[in-house]
């Protein structure tokens, strides 16, 4: 795709979270949003018109018209296969929201459809890309940390107590039979991945604290790392961390090792303690506290172009994501039968 003046660009998807994916993609010049698709005619036509886009309300008719070279899907889970389907079956490049498909095995065959068609497949794996955790990394591979013991975040984003929980934003989620880990400690599962490399076995303790909803909304998990290192998530969706907005990150890391401890807290700032001293360095780094999340959605969505026309390194392909799924498919295994689960 190189030597394009910009990729054409189809969305599938108008609710809440859709417009971080919006407003990312009005700032990358080299990609040109031509289509907006939804169920909801209505929300398709709003889109599109603050875009310039074209609206549709099937994406068949989409693919056919708009010959994009990249579809960004950012419809839930059910819909994921068949779009996918689709789009491979028009050798479009994709980009999918997580979570990524219903179960494990649709993510395969997702997989399976892109690879064989031989277009590139990427899920929308966006903690990853958020500028703390980039951060983190970069010290680590410094060796500002030395060799690493354990990484823990602790979850924190106070949004589910009440009958009410999730109901302003994003009201699905009590209905999600399984919710923590399948729709929020995935992308610390992946974080993890992204700071500790490849995980070995997997522990987990999981509960529902709020009868409104339907799944899990608390819980441990405990991930073994090929080095010797270790993941510990600890999340509970119900109690709060101090922050002006509790949503940026989510919680609160400490990773420690030979060399000193890096924390984060729930500003996005980093302090480095070396072993030994009592001290904390005020890591500086540069971010925008814009979109979501010191805004992932766009760095993500940005990775992704660059690839596409400069043929760069990409992370979260689809092949490489199925590893976070058998994770949490090792999760809640581990919750059911009350033992770890090797990997």
């Amino acid at each position: 795709m190189a030597g394009q003046d910009a990729l054409r660009l189809g969305t599938v998807g108008t609710g809440y979270f859709s417009q971080f994916h919006y407003d990312g993609w009005a700032r990358i010049a080299e990609a040109r949003l031509v289509g907006v698709c939804d169920r909801d005619a209505v929300g398709a036509q709003k889109v599109a018109e603050m875009h310039g886009a074209t609206p549709y309300v099937s994406v068949a008719e989409m693919l056919a018209q708009e010959n994009l070279d990249l579809l960004d899907i950012i419809a839930p889970p059910p819909a994921h296969l068949d779009l996918i389907r689709q789009a491979a079956a028009r050798k479009v490049a994709v980009i999918c929201q997580k979570p990524f498909c219903q179960t494990l095995e649709e993510a395969e065959e997702a997989v399976t459809l892109c690879e064989e068609a031989g277009v590139l497949l990427v899920v929308h794996e966006n903690f990853r890309f958020q500028p703390w955790h980039q951060k983190a990394r970069a010290l680590i591979e410094e060796g500002r940390l030395g060799r690493i013991y354990q990484a823990g975040f602790r979850l924190r984003p106070g949004d589910g107590q009440g009958p009410e929980a999730y109901l302003d934003r994003q009201p699905y989620f009590q209905k999600m039979e399984r919710f923590l880990v399948h729709e929020t400690a995935i992308h610390l599962i992946d974080v993890f991945r992204f700071l500790l490399g490849e995980a070995t076995g997997v522990y987990a303790a999981l509960r529902r604290l709020n009868p409104a909803i339907a799944g899990e909304d608390a819980g441990f998990i405990l991930l073994d790392f090929e080095d010797g290192a270790r993941g510990l998530f600890d999340g509970n969706r119900l109690a709060d961390h101090a922050a002006e907005n509790r949503r940026l990150t989510m919680g609160e890391m400490l990773i420690e090792g030979s060399g000193g401890s890096l924390r984060l807290d729930g500003e996005g700032r980093l302090y480095l303690r070396p072993f030994g001293g009592n001290m904390e360095e005020v890591i500086t780094y540069p971010w925008e506290n814009k979109g979501f999340g010191g805004d992932c959605v766009f760095h993500l969505q940005r990775h992704v172009v660059d690839h596409l026309l400069s043929g760069s390194p990409v992370m979260n392909a689809g092949r490489d994501y199925l590893a976070n799924l058998r994770i949490e498919e090792a999760v809640y295994e581990s919750d059911r039968l009350g033992r770890r689960i090797p990997l």
